[in-house]
This record gives C-alpha cells, structure tokens and sequence, in this order.
C-alpha cells in the first residue's frame, strides 16, 4: 500500500511538463522526483489536457452525478404512487362490493 503522499495539482502539472514538453523520459522524471511511474502515467492521462477542459470535464461529471441521484429519487416516488395507486384501487372495489 502506498505512503498516503498528497502531492499539490501544481507538482503533478509541472512533473507531467517534464515528460510532454521538455522531453524527459518518464522512469528519469519518476526517479528523480520519488514517485512510481504509474503515478507518473496517471497523472499524464488527466493534465495532458488543458485545465479549461478537465474543468469542464469534472463539471459533466457532477451533473451527471446529481442527474442520477435525482432519477432514483424520482423512480422511487413514481414506484411509491404506483403501490399507492393499487391498493387505493383495491380499497374502492372493497367498498364498492358492500
């Protein structure tokens, strides 16, 4: 299990610069700056991107989230009226039939 080192956006952001834009090999870079490459390659994947884009990016991602909690609270609602509808229904065939 790893150390539980938080490194700042800023570390990764310029750790990441050192591979794309100045040419470094990834194990050199991961070495000298005492993380594994496959921190290193993960990090890669998310601030190749421009920052405006991961923001955007993680805003879909919220909304998104939020989306789906809101169509289970809705499923749930529409179930709970459609078990309130049947046994209402079933109450008027039993007052009816008395």
């Amino acid at each position: 299990m790893g150390k539980g080192i938080r490194y700042s956006d800023e570390f990764k952001q310029e750790a990441v610069n050192q591979v794309v834009i100045h040419g470094y090999p990834v194990s050199e870079v991961s070495q000298r700056l005492g993380i594994s490459t496959k921190s290193l390659y993960a990090w890669s994947q998310k601030f190749r991107k421009p920052r405006q884009q991961r923001e955007n990016e993680a805003d879909l991602q919220a909304e998104n989230a939020r989306l789906k909690r809101e169509l289970r609270r809705v499923q749930q609602e529409r179930d709970i009226l459609k078990e309130a509808a049947v046994f209402f229904a079933g109450e008027s065939k039993n007052v009816t039939r008395s």
